[in-house]
């Protein structure tokens, strides 16, 4: 499973590549607004410059012929750019159109199989379906999950990569994981929990504890 940050904060991004396991990022004008960037297509061209892999910007608009105007003109942004858009049927006809002109597209807010085979049926890229707003309802968000990629590989057609998104905690991650997702999109701040172990803590202390000793005495 490959892992993308989920955020328009530059300087997390930067860490995250550093780290040499962030392949990815999806991010929208909520995360922008929230890092109090005014200038969309700028910060995502940032990104896509520091990110060598997919970097997913949605749609701000819903009307049918918008969306694919404003899709057409966020894909010329960066080559690794992927447009995201809303599991509609409206989305739809506008992923099948994106999909015949060679664009990537996310599609985003998916909360059912249904939606996620249609997705994958006009073309989509990826399909996300959001874990942790699903659990919010009191729904099995990491359930959708598997049952999506369950049914992905009974097809071979069937090329669209399962992207599990909403994340929340560790336990998200590895519960996407074990579900087959290809991919996981993560908050920066789950990321670092990921990387945390007491244990971990309590060896490298115990470790440089008994090196001190030995030198001591040396």
């Amino acid at each position: 499973m490959r892992i993308f940050l989920d955020t328009a904060n530059i300087d997390q991004i930067k860490k995250g590549v550093k780290l040499g396991v962030v392949s990815g990022v999806t991010t929208n004008p909520t995360l922008v607004a929230k890092e109090g960037h005014k200038d969309y297509e700028a910060v995502v061209k940032e990104i896509c410059s520091i990110v060598n892999g997919p970097v997913s910007a949605e749609v701000v608009v819903n009307d049918k012929e918008a969306m694919l105007a404003q899709a057409r003109k966020i894909a010329t942004w960066a080559s690794n750019v992927v447009v995201k858009i809303p599991s509609t049927a409206d989305g739809l006809e506008v992923i099948s159109q994106l999909a015949r002109e060679n664009i990537r597209v996310n599609m985003t807010l998916c909360f059912s199989v249904n939606q996620a085979l249609l997705g994958a049926l006009a073309g989509a890229t990826y399909v996300s379906p959001f874990v942790g707003r699903l659990d919010d309802a009191g729904h099995d968000g990491m359930a959708l999950v598997k049952d999506i990629v369950d049914v992905f590989k009974q097809y071979e057609y069937l090329t669209t990569e399962v992207l599990a998104a909403s994340i929340r905690h560790p336990l998200h991650c590895v519960a996407a994981a074990k579900a087959g997702a290809h991919i996981a999109t993560i908050p920066y701040k789950v990321l670092l929990q990921m990387t945390k172990h007491p244990l971990t803590d309590v060896g490298i202390e115990r470790f440089l504890a008994d090196w001190e000793s030995v030198s001591e005495n040396k």
